[in-house]
């Protein structure tokens, strides 16, 4: 009976309770992995602030295209898992988990065979003929794609445990292999109590190690506490019902968040293109997007973990046909959302020195990061409503419209506005792309945030009763 209890809060419990006591332990793990993404990165710039900067930004790429196929996958077996439950369908949900493994590990022999074969050619392809930089991208890029497996593996496990209302168990479990990680970051990067100094291999390393520790966790928590899903083998072997049903919801995710691959890939070469205009510039201002993207994370990371809760909600009340449920938690969601990322657009335009001097920035990368960090920051004005209403789409099975932003936020404006204002060789009217690019995507998320509302209630399921 207990069980039952927990498993029927998602449809019972106040919405603001229930999204509150599921997203904070979400936030609190991502916060936690966001001080890890910070504490990587001063490691690094304190071993070598040019060439080792600039290979996690080089190797950032890589990194979050391997985050967007496992979350991407992972977007799309918690969807249906969480409609499985609300529907009551156990032995659907139990399938789906065995297909979501059997999914991440063909994932994972992509980036598998991409670590073994590929990392040097693409190190080389994007170090702009600095040998240093593309020897240290080699050797963090290789390892990190050889041990994704850790990756995918954790990824799933806690989308299973947000999935059955258990976030406090998620939260232990990326909370605990950040903090491996950040304990052994300095000790692999400088050779401390004894080990040899390895440098930005050795922050490859201690990534790779504290992702296993998760998975561990992850994958333990699940089998020992998850009673609602049964991690079974003979739902391993592949459905090809069940893929299509996975994949419908996860490709537009995998391939929105894909996109931003691309934009960065873009946005590093449009960077390292001002070499030709003054000795030094290019490679400082790669630094300055480098250190920018690890500071977003503390803004973006809590809402990503708001959304990571909001999620799971919204698919239970809309497979268990509660409407005023789902209203009522986007609304609380909203509010969530858009302050806290007011709070992160005052911070980045107040002290951005301040946050740019944990990276051991000169003042060279203070000149330009300054101006860098205010302008982009303007862009916050219109995030949070976005990422709101487009998760809320995803949740309510139209994850297409958030291809179709990502696409047109990063491929369509951000990318070619940067290259356009590059021309003006002032790098600093380059950052404006990012803001611009916001405002396209505000009025997108507007316009399929009503059509997904008027699909999903007035149109199939008439009002709440």
């Amino acid at each position: 009976m207990a069980e039952v209890t927990k498993e029927n809060k998602m449809g019972t419990m106040p919405v603001g309770k229930l999204l509150f006591s599921i997203s904070v332990p979400i936030i609190i793990s991502m916060i936690v992995q966001a001080l890890y993404n910070i504490v990587d990165s001063v490691f690094v710039a304190q071993y070598n602030n040019v060439q080792g900067t600039g290979a996690l930004g080089l190797a950032f790429p890589i990194q979050n295209l391997l985050l967007a196929l496992s979350v991407g996958m992972a977007v799309g077996i918690n969807a249906l898992l969480s409609r499985s439950l609300g529907q009551k369908n156990f032995e659907k949900a139990n399938h789906i988990a065995g297909q979501g493994f059997f999914l991440m590990g063909v994932s994972y022999l992509i980036f598998l065979v991409f670590g073994v074969f590929f990392t040097r050619m693409y190190a080389d392809s994007q170090s702009a003929g600095d040998a240093l930089l593309a020897q240290y991208t080699y050797e963090y890029t290789s390892v990190v794609c050889i041990g994704s497996i850790a990756v995918f593996i954790q990824v799933l496990c806690e989308r299973l445990l947000q999935a059955t209302g258990r976030s406090v168990l998620s939260m232990i479990t990326q909370g605990v292999g950040a903090i491996v990680n950040i304990i052994l970051d300095p000790i692999l990067i400088f050779g401390w109590i004894g080990f040899p100094e390895m440098g930005v291999f050795g922050a490859a390393v201690a990534t790779v190690i504290g992702q296993i520790v998760a998975a561990a966790l992850g994958l333990f928590f699940n089998l020992r506490f998850n009673s609602e899903i049964r991690i079974r083998i003979k739902n391993f072997l592949p459905s090809g019902r069940v893929i299509r049903e996975i994949l419908g919801i996860s490709i537009p995710s995998v391939l929105m968040q894909a996109i931003g691959t691309v934009m960065t890939l873009s946005m590093n070469n449009i960077l390292l293109g001002f070499e030709r205009v003054g000795e030094g510039i290019g490679k400082t201002a790669l630094n300055v997007f480098t250190v920018y993207f690890k500071l977003q994370s503390f803004v973006f990371m809590p809402v990503f973990g708001l959304n990571n809760g909001m999620v799971p909600i919204l698919s239970y009340n809309y497979g268990a046909n509660k409407p005023s449920r789902v209203f009522g938690t986007m609304k609380i969601s909203y509010i969530t959302a858009i302050s806290y990322i007011m709070a992160g657009l005052l911070t980045f335009q107040l002290i951005p020195e301040t946050l740019l001097s944990i990276f051991n920035a000169d003042e060279s990368m203070l000149a330009i990061g300054r101006v860098a960090l205010r302008t982009i920051s303007w862009s916050f004005l219109f995030a949070g409503f976005s990422i709101i209403s487009i998760s809320t789409c995803q949740a309510l099975g139209k994850s297409i419209f958030s291809l179709f932003v990502s696409i047109g936020r990063q491929l369509v404006v951000l990318v070619p506005a940067a290259l356009l204002l590059s021309l003006l060789d002032n790098v600093d009217l380059v950052w404006w792309a990012f803001p611009i690019a916001e405002l396209m995507s505000l009025a997108l998320c507007t316009i399929f945030l009503i059509i997904t509302i008027k699909s999903a209630f007035y149109k199939k399921r008439g009002q709440d009763e």
